[in-house]
């Protein structure tokens, strides 16, 4: 079950055997399934979480009760409110699973505690904070400058697992399109590979 998450730290960071067995100490394993909450808007976000197995979505609903989505987590990303995680205030988004998912959740007071001890782990959260970064520019330079195929297409080209995974609906949400927009967009890709 870690053998996820400290491949994922190792690709960023280099890290020791004892290092990688006293991170260990800092997580707890929880089990999810298909449609189960791991954090309700209004609620406090306790925990961030990695991902070593499934899909979760994060979303926001609005007052007709559609889901924006924020985010798709697969294997090896993390989630959580962040703002409630940091601020531990109410969280305003959502997140629940798409498939059966198993989730390593660490606590803040386990978060701080873990970056004080293992210091490289500093370095590594700093580096998936830079990355998260870069990702929410060029997410929002897409979704305000490109036809509605231009990011479809985008975003088959960056993550297809996500085009094979996530059910069509969810993507249209996660893209800020009607579902039908989707589907219009694939049967003409699809007329144009044949």
């Amino acid at each position: 079950m870690f053998d996820v998450l400290l491949s994922h730290i190792q690709n960023k960071v280099a890290i020791t055997d004892n290092q990688k067995k006293q991170l260990q100490s800092f997580f707890t394993l929880k089990k999810l399934k298909k449609k189960q909450y791991l954090l309700q808007e209004g609620d406090i976000c306790k925990c961030l979480s990695f991902v070593s197995k499934g899909l979760l979505k994060s979303y926001f609903p609005d007052e007709k009760g559609n889901e924006h989505i924020n985010m798709f987590a697969f294997e090896g990303w993390w989630i959580s409110d962040f703002n409630s995680f940091i601020h531990q205030e109410k969280a305003v988004l959502t997140i629940d699973a798409i498939e059966e998912t198993e989730v390593l959740m660490i606590t803040l007071e386990d978060y701080n505690q873990m970056l004080l001890e293992i210091p490289v782990m500093d370095r590594y959260f700093r580096i998936l904070y830079q990355n998260s970064l870069v990702t929410k520019d060029y997410r929002l330079i897409v979704s305000n400058g490109y036809t509605a195929e231009e990011k479809y297409l985008q975003l088959a080209q960056r993550n297809p697992e996500m085009i094979k995974r996530v059910p069509h609906n969810l993507i249209a949400s996660y893209l800020g399109l009607a579902p039908e927009t989707i589907s219009r967009i694939r049967k003409k890709i699809s007329q144009n590979n044949t």
